[in-house]
């Protein structure tokens, strides 16, 4: 339908009170709340300097012997600052972090990975793109630990030049392995994707952690994920700067993790900025751990999409707070997705005070994802407010399509500026949307909108 008619029906939607309980200052003050629960990790003060474990600059020979022999000394001295110098320090391999451990890059510090698989081998057991399974382990990995943290403006570096990154021509006949095998409740031990399989694995992962801190490094040329958080209580990631234009970059999947702060960081990234996930279909709703009690503030971002939850939120997802943001340019600014696969709920979601410059959809609710596994778990997306955005331009504004059986409901747009937009409305299946002071270029608009599937046909219920 043309632009002109959905400025007809919208006309005449009458004004109305916003029917979500909770008081916009009691919202949050909710988010100051977690901020101030959040506990940083206790790291000893003492350094272990790599370069007296043998490390030599210059990337041609092998630090990570040396990394990994500061990092058991300072273990065994119950924890400290693992430092690499100014320099370029070659891996060839994985760091696997240890509790009480800081790995902190100096200015001028260069970690770059190996460009072969085979080095990252034997298998982690891990989350990959929502599903428990055996894989090559990340580049930086920590798994049941407390207390670490990666610190120190220096960069990490997934290598340009990683045979990793050409495995996305080759990873489909793994993906609809894995999530079969997810979607059957296999059992995880019997999930084992290593040598002769194609699942790229992340630059940075934590895995069951608790007391986390990420802040100030610069990371470049992920094979897949950047910066990952699954099964991790109480993270700190600040002054990141995240460069990487790879297939699936996502900057930071936080994923079934609980108080996690994300501020002041930049993201240029080649899929979402930020992304809040907690597992996929049936392996996500049984092991049934959520995402909850996150704050994203301050982050200027960049990628093919700004923020997102799902499509992998089998688990739920509760009580996530975006305020004070940039979003540049790119596909999509809030993309919000699921499929019949996925079940969960996905509810008290805030985003406020945003600026964003130019996307091709502005509001993205894609709650019809594609599913290869004929699923019929409908996701439930609600109690969730959009204020105070103000947008340079969009292609779609509200780009919403939802399963007849599950319409986007109970979401509220109040004081939205979209000064230039070329198509306003494209919604399939959406009950009861909430519009308050929503001004697209010199319409605006106040009231209710209904667009669901009825036993004949499409059609048009405008609220009164």
């Amino acid at each position: 339908m043309r632009s002109s008619i959905f400025a007809i029906v919208l006309s005449v939607m009458a004004i109305v009170v916003p029917s979500h309980a909770e008081d916009a200052v009691d919202d949050w003050a909710k988010a100051d709340e977690i901020v101030a629960a959040i506990a940083l990790p206790n790291i000893p003060q003492q350094q272990f300097s790599i370069v007296d474990y043998g490390a030599v600059p210059g990337g041609r020979k092998d630090a990570r012997p040396a990394i990994l022999a500061a990092m058991a000394a300072a273990v065994e001295a119950g924890g400290g600052r693992v430092v690499l110098p100014e320099g370029q320090w070659l891996s060839k391999g994985p760091l696997h972090l240890k509790s009480r451990i800081d790995l902190h890059l100096e200015k001028g510090a260069h970690l770059l990975f190996s460009a072969e698989p085979k080095h990252y081998l034997p298998v982690v057991r891990t989350r990959w793109e929502g599903t428990e399974v055996y894989t090559y382990s990340p580049f930086i990995y920590a798994a049941n630990v407390e207390d670490v943290a990666i610190t120190g403006p220096g960069k990490i570096d997934g290598n340009s030049e990683s045979k990793f990154i050409a495995w996305y021509e080759k990873q489909d006949e793994d993906i609809d392995t894995l999530r079969r095998m997810g979607f059957e409740g296999v059992d995880v031990e019997k999930r084992q994707f290593g040598k002769g399989h194609y699942l790229r694995p992340p630059l940075i992962q934590f895995y069951r952690a608790e007391r986390v801190l990420l802040e100030d490094y610069h990371s470049v040329n992920s094979p897949f994920w950047i910066n990952h958080l699954i099964y991790t209580e109480h993270a700190t990631v600040r002054n990141l700067r995240v460069e990487s234009h790879f297939h699936n970059n996502d900057g930071i999947d936080i994923e079934s993790s609980s108080f996690v702060l994300v501020e002041k960081s930049w993201f240029r990234t080649g899929d979402d900025s930020v992304v809040v996930k907690s597992g996929r279909d049936k392996d996500g709703r049984d092991i049934g751990v959520p995402a909850t009690d996150i704050v994203v503030r301050e982050n200027d971002m960049g990628g093919e999409d700004g923020i997102g939850l799902g499509s992998e939120m089998s688990g739920g997802i509760k009580r996530v707070y975006f305020t004070d943001n940039v979003l540049r340019q790119g596909l999509s600014a809030f993309r919000f997705k699921s499929n019949l696969d996925r079940g969960g709920l996905v509810e008290h979601i805030r985003i406020r005070n945003f600026k964003v410059e130019s996307f091709d959809s502005l509001f993205w609710f894609q709650m019809n994802y594609p599913s290869k596994l004929g699923g019929n778990f409908p996701s439930t997306y609600r109690d969730i407010v959009f204020e105070n955005i103000e947008v340079e331009k969009a292609g779609t504004v509200f780009d919403i399509h939802a399963p007849d059986s599950a319409p986007l409901q109970d979401v509220l747009f109040k004081n939205i500026v979209v000064k230039e937009a070329e198509v306003p409305f494209n919604v399939e299946n959406a009950a009861a949307l909430e519009f308050d002071n929503v001004v697209i270029g010199s319409q605006r608009i106040d009231g209710t909108l209904s667009w669901q599937a009825s036993d004949a046909e499409q059609g048009v219920d405008v609220g009164d």
